[in-house]
């Protein structure tokens, strides 16, 4: 697997979002499509509901909403737990900005979104995270080769399917 250990350069920004409904609609419950895949743990509600909710939004493209329900449970996690949903949540916050062609907060927030999530491979909370790494990585090289000048023609006319959260079963 390839690790990313690129130098990006930090900057200061400010993202906040609107408040919502932190009630998960039956919408927001594991679709039957990967009901196979989903551990049994999740079915019987042992992981946070508003964590299965935020990675299904993930998955369905919905990456502002993801944002909003992820940071409602990073702001209130463990220490140790906190770096794992901000990976997930600032990978999800790229592909916000790339959707809005803003180069440099899509390519930043991937390295940042893969550089958290990489101590916690090969998976944890149930979902696959060395996958999800592979994944950002790819696009971050996409990203880094389009460039600010190509990033319009990079999200016209994807290379490669938007990355995927999987369950694991154990």
């Amino acid at each position: 697997m390839f690790k990313y250990q690129g130098n990006i350069k930090k900057i200061k920004y400010k993202f906040t979002m609107p408040m919502f409904d932190s009630n998960p609609s039956a919408s927001d419950s594991v679709p039957d499509s990967q009901a196979a895949s989903v551990p049994d743990s999740q079915a019987d509600s042992l992981l946070n509901p508003l964590f299965i909710r935020g990675i299904n939004e993930f998955n369905r493209g919905e990456f502002y909403a993801c944002h909003d329900t992820l940071e409602a449970i990073w702001m209130v996690a463990e220490t140790v737990d906190k770096a794992f949903y901000q990976g997930v949540l600032q990978i999800a916050v790229a592909f916000y900005h790339l959707g809005n062609l803003n180069w440099r907060g899509g390519a930043i927030l991937l390295g940042e979104g893969i550089n958290r999530l990489q101590r916690f491979e090969p998976s944890y909370e149930k979902i696959a995270v060395e996958d999800l790494v592979d994944q950002a990585v790819e696009w971050l090289s996409l990203v880094q080769t389009a460039g600010p000048d190509g990033i319009a023609a990079l999200m016209a006319d994807l290379p490669r399917p938007l990355p995927h959260i999987q369950w694991v079963s154990a």
